[in-house]
Protein backbone atom coordinates (compact mmCIF):
# COMPACT_ATOMS: atom_id res chain seq x y z
CA UNK A 1 0.00 0.00 0.00
CA UNK A 2 1.09 3.46 -0.46
CA UNK A 3 1.73 6.03 2.27
CA UNK A 4 0.58 8.52 0.81
CA UNK A 5 -1.25 10.92 3.96
CA UNK A 6 -4.55 11.52 1.93
CA UNK A 7 -5.19 7.56 0.97
CA UNK A 8 -5.01 7.22 5.26
CA UNK A 9 -6.46 10.99 5.69
CA UNK A 10 -8.93 12.53 4.14
CA UNK A 11 -8.54 16.09 4.87
CA UNK A 12 -11.47 18.08 4.15
CA UNK A 13 -12.46 22.22 4.16
CA UNK A 14 -15.58 23.14 6.26
CA UNK A 15 -16.97 26.48 7.44
CA UNK A 16 -16.65 25.17 11.20
CA UNK A 17 -12.40 24.13 10.12
CA UNK A 18 -11.12 20.79 8.52
CA UNK A 19 -13.01 17.55 8.86
CA UNK A 20 -10.07 14.83 8.98
CA UNK A 21 -11.03 11.55 8.19
CA UNK A 22 -9.26 8.46 8.49
CA UNK A 23 -10.03 5.74 6.10
CA UNK A 24 -8.69 2.42 5.67
CA UNK A 25 -7.43 -0.36 8.18
CA UNK A 26 -5.64 1.40 10.88
CA UNK A 27 -4.25 -1.79 12.35
CA UNK A 28 -0.89 -3.12 13.13
CA UNK A 29 -0.31 -4.71 9.70
CA UNK A 30 -0.15 -1.30 8.35
CA UNK A 31 1.29 0.70 11.00
CA UNK A 32 4.59 1.72 9.51
CA UNK A 33 2.86 3.30 6.40
CA UNK A 34 0.35 5.13 8.33
CA UNK A 35 3.32 6.04 10.52
CA UNK A 36 5.41 7.18 7.29
CA UNK A 37 2.18 9.56 6.29
CA UNK A 38 1.22 11.16 9.39
CA UNK A 39 5.09 11.85 9.95
CA UNK A 40 5.00 13.69 6.49
CA UNK A 41 1.63 15.56 6.99
CA UNK A 42 1.60 19.24 7.13
CA UNK A 43 -0.71 20.82 9.51
CA UNK A 44 -2.70 23.94 9.55
CA UNK A 45 -1.47 26.89 11.11
CA UNK A 46 -2.81 27.51 14.36
CA UNK A 47 -4.45 30.66 13.60
CA UNK A 48 -5.39 30.04 9.90
CA UNK A 49 -9.01 28.53 11.04
CA UNK A 50 -10.97 27.81 14.29
CA UNK A 51 -10.07 24.05 14.39
CA UNK A 52 -10.32 20.48 13.33
CA UNK A 53 -12.70 17.85 13.54
CA UNK A 54 -11.59 14.31 13.96
CA UNK A 55 -14.04 12.12 12.26
CA UNK A 56 -13.49 8.19 12.49
CA UNK A 57 -17.11 7.50 10.73
CA UNK A 58 -15.26 6.70 7.45
CA UNK A 59 -12.79 3.90 9.21
CA UNK A 60 -13.29 0.29 8.42
CA UNK A 61 -10.85 -1.20 11.04
CA UNK A 62 -9.35 -0.71 14.01
CA UNK A 63 -7.10 -1.83 16.44
CA UNK A 64 -4.89 -0.80 18.85
CA UNK A 65 -1.79 0.17 17.35
CA UNK A 66 -4.47 1.70 15.00
CA UNK A 67 -6.01 3.86 18.27
CA UNK A 68 -2.54 4.36 19.48
CA UNK A 69 -1.47 6.49 16.09
CA UNK A 70 -5.07 8.37 15.92
CA UNK A 71 -4.19 9.37 19.92
CA UNK A 72 -0.83 10.24 18.52
CA UNK A 73 -2.09 12.52 15.58
CA UNK A 74 -4.45 14.16 18.10
CA UNK A 75 -1.64 14.80 20.25
CA UNK A 76 0.50 16.08 17.58
CA UNK A 77 -1.81 18.82 16.59
CA UNK A 78 -2.74 19.54 19.88
CA UNK A 79 0.55 20.76 20.67
CA UNK A 80 0.82 22.44 17.60
CA UNK A 81 -2.46 24.99 19.06
CA UNK A 82 -4.54 23.52 16.88
CA UNK A 83 -7.79 22.80 18.42
CA UNK A 84 -9.13 19.24 17.98
CA UNK A 85 -12.78 17.86 18.50
CA UNK A 86 -13.61 14.27 18.17
CA UNK A 87 -16.56 13.83 16.05
CA UNK A 88 -18.35 10.64 15.29
CA UNK A 89 -16.79 7.36 16.27
CA UNK A 90 -18.30 3.54 15.11
CA UNK A 91 -19.91 2.43 17.64
CA UNK A 92 -17.86 -0.68 17.21
CA UNK A 93 -14.95 0.61 17.74
CA UNK A 94 -15.52 3.29 20.29
CA UNK A 95 -14.84 1.24 23.26
CA UNK A 96 -10.99 0.30 22.27
CA UNK A 97 -10.58 3.84 20.83
CA UNK A 98 -11.39 4.94 24.51
CA UNK A 99 -9.47 2.80 26.26
CA UNK A 100 -6.66 3.55 24.81
CA UNK A 101 -7.13 7.26 25.07
CA UNK A 102 -7.22 6.60 29.33
CA UNK A 103 -3.98 4.62 28.73
CA UNK A 104 -2.10 7.42 26.53
CA UNK A 105 -3.44 10.11 28.70
CA UNK A 106 -1.71 8.86 32.18
CA UNK A 107 1.65 10.18 32.89
CA UNK A 108 4.37 7.77 32.23
CA UNK A 109 5.76 7.00 35.66
CA UNK A 110 8.74 8.88 36.55
CA UNK A 111 11.84 6.25 37.33
CA UNK A 112 12.64 6.21 40.21
CA UNK A 113 16.02 6.92 41.50
CA UNK A 114 17.52 5.37 44.27
CA UNK A 115 20.69 5.81 46.72
CA UNK A 116 23.09 3.07 45.76
CA UNK A 117 23.99 2.03 49.40
CA UNK A 118 20.39 1.67 49.95
CA UNK A 119 19.48 -0.52 47.17
CA UNK A 120 22.17 -3.06 47.64
CA UNK A 121 21.37 -3.36 51.45
CA UNK A 122 17.56 -4.20 50.39
CA UNK A 123 19.10 -6.36 47.73
CA UNK A 124 21.50 -7.75 50.93
CA UNK A 125 18.05 -7.88 53.38
CA UNK A 126 16.19 -9.86 50.18
CA UNK A 127 18.64 -12.34 50.41
CA UNK A 128 19.32 -12.79 53.83
CA UNK A 129 15.41 -13.43 54.26
CA UNK A 130 15.15 -15.82 51.29
CA UNK A 131 18.12 -17.71 53.76
CA UNK A 132 16.56 -17.87 56.61
CA UNK A 133 13.00 -18.81 55.09
CA UNK A 134 15.22 -21.09 53.03
CA UNK A 135 16.94 -22.99 56.04
CA UNK A 136 13.55 -23.10 57.73
CA UNK A 137 12.02 -24.84 55.15
CA UNK A 138 14.93 -27.05 55.02
CA UNK A 139 14.59 -27.68 58.94
CA UNK A 140 11.28 -28.58 58.41
CA UNK A 141 11.92 -31.44 56.11
CA UNK A 142 14.38 -33.11 58.08
CA UNK A 143 12.53 -32.87 60.51
CA UNK A 144 9.43 -34.48 58.60
CA UNK A 145 12.21 -37.42 58.01
CA UNK A 146 13.63 -38.14 61.08
CA UNK A 147 10.11 -38.41 62.13
CA UNK A 148 9.32 -40.93 59.62
CA UNK A 149 12.60 -42.84 60.18
CA UNK A 150 11.81 -43.08 63.72
CA UNK A 151 8.05 -44.42 62.98
CA UNK A 152 9.61 -47.13 60.18
CA UNK A 153 12.55 -48.13 63.05
CA UNK A 154 9.61 -49.24 65.12
CA UNK A 155 7.92 -50.36 62.55
CA UNK A 156 10.65 -51.83 60.02
CA UNK A 157 8.06 -53.56 58.36
CA UNK A 158 6.99 -50.42 56.37
CA UNK A 159 10.63 -50.27 54.81
CA UNK A 160 11.04 -50.88 51.13
CA UNK A 161 14.07 -53.12 51.29
CA UNK A 162 14.02 -53.48 47.56
CA UNK A 163 14.00 -49.91 46.58
CA UNK A 164 16.95 -49.40 49.99
CA UNK A 165 19.03 -52.14 47.65
CA UNK A 166 18.48 -50.68 44.29
CA UNK A 167 19.96 -47.35 45.25
CA UNK A 168 22.91 -49.09 46.90
CA UNK A 169 23.71 -50.42 43.85
CA UNK A 170 22.93 -47.42 42.01
CA UNK A 171 24.82 -44.95 44.59
CA UNK A 172 27.57 -47.75 45.54
CA UNK A 173 28.15 -50.29 43.16
CA UNK A 174 28.06 -48.08 40.18
CA UNK A 175 30.13 -45.24 41.63
CA UNK A 176 33.10 -47.90 41.80
CA UNK A 177 34.94 -47.14 39.12
CA UNK A 178 34.68 -43.23 39.12
CA UNK A 179 36.02 -43.14 42.78
CA UNK A 180 38.45 -46.17 42.09
CA UNK A 181 40.26 -44.17 39.61
CA UNK A 182 40.18 -40.67 41.27
CA UNK A 183 41.60 -42.69 44.79
CA UNK A 184 44.04 -43.98 43.25
CA UNK A 185 45.32 -40.59 41.61
CA UNK A 186 44.82 -38.62 44.64
CA UNK A 187 46.97 -41.20 46.09
CA UNK A 188 49.69 -41.32 43.39
CA UNK A 189 49.62 -36.71 43.74
CA UNK A 190 50.27 -36.87 47.40
CA UNK A 191 52.97 -39.18 47.00
CA UNK A 192 54.76 -37.47 44.61
CA UNK A 193 54.68 -34.12 45.93
CA UNK A 194 55.47 -35.20 49.35
CA UNK A 195 58.16 -36.97 48.09
CA UNK A 196 59.69 -33.95 46.04
CA UNK A 197 59.49 -32.17 49.61
CA UNK A 198 60.61 -34.43 52.04
CA UNK A 199 63.69 -35.68 49.39
CA UNK A 200 65.27 -32.39 50.14
CA UNK A 201 65.54 -33.05 54.15
CA UNK A 202 66.17 -36.76 53.19
CA UNK A 203 62.92 -37.98 55.51
CA UNK A 204 61.65 -40.01 52.22
CA UNK A 205 60.04 -42.43 54.29
CA UNK A 206 57.88 -40.01 55.76
CA UNK A 207 56.14 -39.60 52.70
CA UNK A 208 54.44 -42.85 53.81
CA UNK A 209 53.27 -40.88 57.34
CA UNK A 210 52.15 -38.46 54.95
CA UNK A 211 50.19 -40.40 52.78
CA UNK A 212 48.64 -42.23 55.38
CA UNK A 213 47.77 -39.97 57.73
CA UNK A 214 45.96 -37.33 55.12
CA UNK A 215 44.34 -40.16 53.03
CA UNK A 216 42.60 -42.22 56.12
CA UNK A 217 41.55 -38.61 58.03
CA UNK A 218 40.65 -36.24 55.50
CA UNK A 219 40.91 -37.21 51.94
CA UNK A 220 39.40 -39.76 51.40
CA UNK A 221 36.20 -39.83 52.78
CA UNK A 222 35.79 -35.99 51.30
CA UNK A 223 36.60 -36.56 47.94
CA UNK A 224 34.68 -39.35 48.04
CA UNK A 225 31.76 -37.79 49.69
CA UNK A 226 32.37 -34.72 46.87
CA UNK A 227 32.28 -37.62 43.79
CA UNK A 228 28.84 -38.91 45.53
CA UNK A 229 27.25 -35.53 46.20
CA UNK A 230 27.77 -34.32 42.75
CA UNK A 231 26.62 -38.31 41.04
CA UNK A 232 24.38 -39.14 43.50
CA UNK A 233 23.13 -36.01 44.96
CA UNK A 234 21.84 -34.16 41.88
CA UNK A 235 20.82 -37.92 40.74
CA UNK A 236 18.02 -37.70 43.79
CA UNK A 237 17.42 -33.97 42.51
CA UNK A 238 17.01 -34.73 39.18
CA UNK A 239 14.74 -37.62 39.25
CA UNK A 240 12.13 -35.99 42.62
CA UNK A 241 11.78 -32.68 40.29
CA UNK A 242 11.33 -34.69 37.44
CA UNK A 243 8.16 -36.51 39.72
CA UNK A 244 7.14 -33.16 40.92
CA UNK A 245 6.95 -31.51 37.12
CA UNK A 246 5.02 -34.64 36.24
CA UNK A 247 2.62 -34.54 39.20
CA UNK A 248 3.57 -37.73 39.89
CA UNK A 249 4.16 -36.92 43.96
CA UNK A 250 0.43 -35.52 43.70
CA UNK A 251 -0.74 -38.81 42.03
CA UNK A 252 0.98 -40.69 45.21
CA UNK A 253 -0.85 -38.50 47.58
CA UNK A 254 -4.07 -38.55 45.85
CA UNK A 255 -3.80 -43.06 46.42
CA UNK A 256 -3.06 -42.41 50.32
CA UNK A 257 0.79 -42.97 49.83
CA UNK A 258 3.66 -40.77 51.59
CA UNK A 259 6.34 -39.24 49.09
CA UNK A 260 9.20 -38.78 51.86
CA UNK A 261 8.14 -43.06 53.38
CA UNK A 262 8.38 -43.64 49.56
CA UNK A 263 10.78 -41.92 47.76
CA UNK A 264 13.08 -39.96 50.08
CA UNK A 265 13.52 -42.51 52.80
CA UNK A 266 14.81 -45.62 50.70
CA UNK A 267 17.57 -43.07 48.98
CA UNK A 268 18.44 -41.82 52.64
CA UNK A 269 19.44 -45.12 54.29
CA UNK A 270 20.79 -46.56 50.80
CA UNK A 271 23.04 -43.45 50.78
CA UNK A 272 24.42 -44.09 54.84
CA UNK A 273 24.80 -47.67 54.15
CA UNK A 274 26.70 -46.75 50.76
CA UNK A 275 28.82 -43.65 51.20
CA UNK A 276 31.12 -45.41 54.45
CA UNK A 277 31.64 -48.80 52.19
CA UNK A 278 33.26 -46.25 48.92
CA UNK A 279 35.14 -44.85 51.60
CA UNK A 280 37.10 -47.46 52.69
CA UNK A 281 37.30 -48.57 49.03
CA UNK A 282 38.63 -44.84 48.20
CA UNK A 283 40.94 -45.40 51.22
CA UNK A 284 42.80 -48.35 49.98
CA UNK A 285 42.82 -47.31 46.71
CA UNK A 286 44.57 -44.28 47.30
CA UNK A 287 47.13 -45.60 49.63
CA UNK A 288 47.42 -48.48 46.96
CA UNK A 289 48.48 -45.45 44.23
CA UNK A 290 50.82 -44.00 46.88
CA UNK A 291 52.54 -46.98 47.34
CA UNK A 292 53.46 -47.70 43.54
CA UNK A 293 54.38 -43.75 43.28
CA UNK A 294 56.64 -44.32 46.38
CA UNK A 295 57.85 -47.61 44.69
CA UNK A 296 58.71 -45.93 41.49
CA UNK A 297 60.37 -42.74 42.76
CA UNK A 298 61.72 -43.61 46.45
CA UNK A 299 62.47 -47.16 45.55
CA UNK A 300 60.41 -48.11 48.74
CA UNK A 301 59.12 -51.68 48.07
CA UNK A 302 55.99 -52.92 49.70
CA UNK A 303 57.29 -54.52 52.35
CA UNK A 304 58.87 -51.16 54.10
CA UNK A 305 56.09 -49.16 53.14
CA UNK A 306 53.10 -51.29 55.09
CA UNK A 307 55.71 -51.52 58.59
CA UNK A 308 56.26 -47.44 57.90
CA UNK A 309 52.33 -47.39 57.76
CA UNK A 310 51.78 -49.51 60.56
CA UNK A 311 54.31 -47.73 63.05
CA UNK A 312 52.46 -44.11 61.40
CA UNK A 313 48.75 -44.58 62.20
CA UNK A 314 46.65 -46.25 64.45
CA UNK A 315 42.69 -47.49 64.61
CA UNK A 316 41.75 -43.91 65.21
CA UNK A 317 43.19 -42.64 62.53
CA UNK A 318 40.99 -44.68 60.27
CA UNK A 319 38.02 -44.48 62.40
CA UNK A 320 38.50 -40.50 62.15
CA UNK A 321 37.51 -40.93 58.64
CA UNK A 322 34.82 -43.36 58.41
CA UNK A 323 32.88 -41.76 60.98
CA UNK A 324 32.51 -38.59 59.43
CA UNK A 325 30.87 -40.92 56.13
CA UNK A 326 27.19 -41.73 57.08
CA UNK A 327 26.78 -37.77 58.38
CA UNK A 328 28.05 -36.52 55.44
CA UNK A 329 25.92 -38.81 53.49
CA UNK A 330 23.10 -38.11 55.47
CA UNK A 331 23.38 -34.64 54.61
CA UNK A 332 23.98 -35.42 50.32
CA UNK A 333 20.82 -37.58 51.05
CA UNK A 334 18.64 -35.35 52.33
CA UNK A 335 19.99 -32.03 50.36
CA UNK A 336 19.25 -34.08 47.23
CA UNK A 337 16.15 -34.80 48.14
CA UNK A 338 14.64 -31.77 49.40
CA UNK A 339 15.98 -29.44 46.35
CA UNK A 340 13.81 -32.30 44.37
CA UNK A 341 10.83 -31.69 46.32
CA UNK A 342 11.04 -27.89 45.35
CA UNK A 343 11.28 -28.49 41.76
CA UNK A 344 7.93 -26.21 40.54
CA UNK A 345 6.82 -25.88 36.53
CA UNK A 346 9.28 -26.60 34.23
CA UNK A 347 12.37 -27.96 33.15
CA UNK A 348 14.40 -25.34 33.94
CA UNK A 349 13.75 -25.35 37.38
CA UNK A 350 15.12 -29.30 37.31
CA UNK A 351 17.95 -28.01 36.12
CA UNK A 352 18.62 -24.75 38.23
CA UNK A 353 17.93 -26.51 41.58
CA UNK A 354 20.01 -29.18 40.36
CA UNK A 355 23.09 -27.91 40.25
CA UNK A 356 21.96 -25.65 43.97
CA UNK A 357 21.50 -29.33 45.06
CA UNK A 358 25.63 -30.38 44.02
CA UNK A 359 26.54 -26.96 45.39
CA UNK A 360 24.67 -27.04 48.43
CA UNK A 361 25.58 -30.25 49.33
CA UNK A 362 29.22 -29.70 48.25
CA UNK A 363 29.67 -26.88 50.83
CA UNK A 364 27.68 -28.29 53.49
CA UNK A 365 30.12 -31.53 53.44
CA UNK A 366 33.39 -28.78 53.87
CA UNK A 367 31.57 -27.15 56.76
CA UNK A 368 30.97 -30.21 58.54
CA UNK A 369 34.60 -31.61 57.46
CA UNK A 370 35.89 -28.14 59.30
CA UNK A 371 33.47 -28.78 61.96
CA UNK A 372 34.83 -32.31 62.91
CA UNK A 373 38.64 -31.27 62.66
CA UNK A 374 37.73 -28.85 65.26
CA UNK A 375 36.06 -30.86 67.50
CA UNK A 376 38.73 -33.95 67.01
CA UNK A 377 41.59 -31.68 67.71
CA UNK A 378 39.61 -30.45 70.82
CA UNK A 379 39.34 -34.00 72.11
CA UNK A 380 43.02 -34.51 71.14
CA UNK A 381 41.85 -37.80 68.70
Amino acid sequence: MTAAPFLWLQRTPSEHGEIWLPRGEWRISNAVAIDRALQALALPAATAQPGVILDLSQLEGLDTAGAMLLWQLYDRATEAGIRVDLGAVPEAFASLFTAVGVVHDKPMPRPVRMNPFYARLILLGKATVSVVQDSLCFLSFLGLITLTLWRNTIQPWRLRFTSIIFHVEEIGLKALPIVGLLSFLIGVVISYQGAQQLQQFGADLYVVNLLGVSILREIGVLMTAIIVAGRSGSAFTAQLGTMQVNQETDALRTLGLEPVELLVLPRVIAMVIALPLLAMYANILALLGGAVMCWVQLDISLGPFLRQMQEAIDLWTLWVGLIKAPVFAFVIAVVGCYQGFRVSGSAESVGQLTTRSVVHGIFLVILLDAVFSVLFAWLDI
